[in-house]
């Protein structure tokens, strides 16, 4: 069985990490604050392991980064440079600006079109290999979601061909089709997606979309 640790806590933290013990991974998820897990793990994550996120780290052989942008280099400084060598990290964040709020529908971003999170946070752990996925859809939909056009795009990248393969086989069993948009720099093109899918929900109400891929 596969181990996952899945560093964050919120929604679509607690998501994935259903997600992946659905699909017969072995998960943990892991905050500054294992405690507040509690309530949750007895109501809804029943056979999810918690821990701190060093130990969270430690524990998967695979690793998901599920925090708010602005928290991702902490989250990652906590995990251990040591935790993470090796192993693909499938980096879900997007980087907004919290301090900030929405303008017309659109989300501010702490990044420019010149350098995505995703490059800071490569740079910051370069013996890992991160893979950015499940940036652009909202965490209730990010586990086998049903479309009436079928599947939806998921778009990725990354530096390592291996850890996109691994990040592939993971959208296959969540119900996605993967475009494959090369190395790491495609982030920046990937990360304002949540952007753009956002907008219908704060100007709409509308929370249930995805983006698919035509050809």
């Amino acid at each position: 069985m596969k181990t996952v640790g899945i560093l964050g806590s919120g929604a679509p933290a607690k998501a994935l990490a259903i997600g992946f013990l659905k699909h017969g991974y072995d998960v943990m998820i892991g905050s500054r604050e294992p405690s507040k897990f509690e309530e949750w793990i007895s109501k809804d994550g029943d056979g999810i392991k918690t821990g701190t996120v060093e130990q969270t780290a430690r524990f998967g052989s695979l690793i998901v980064l599920v925090v708010k942008g602005v928290a991702a280099q902490d989250a990652l400084k906590l995990a251990g440079a040591q935790n993470l060598a090796g192993k693909t990290i499938i980096d879900v964040t997007n980087p907004i600006d919290t301090s900030r709020p929405p303008v017309n529908g659109v989300l501010p971003y702490f990044t420019n079109l010149d350098e995505s999170l995703m490059e800071t946070l490569q740079k910051q752990v370069p013996e890992a290999n991160f893979v950015k996925a499940f940036n652009s859809i909202g965490g209730h939909l990010m586990v086998n979601p049903s479309f009436k056009d079928g599947k939806p795009t998921m778009f990725i990248c990354g530096n390592n061909e291996d850890a996109k393969e691994t990040v592939k086989t993971i959208l296959d069993l969540f119900g996605f089709e993967t475009e494959d948009c090369g190395k790491v720099e495609a982030a920046r093109a990937i990360e304002p997606l949540c952007m753009l899918w956002c907008i219908p929900g704060f100007l709409n109400n509308q929370w249930v979309q995805a983006f698919k891929l035509l050809r």
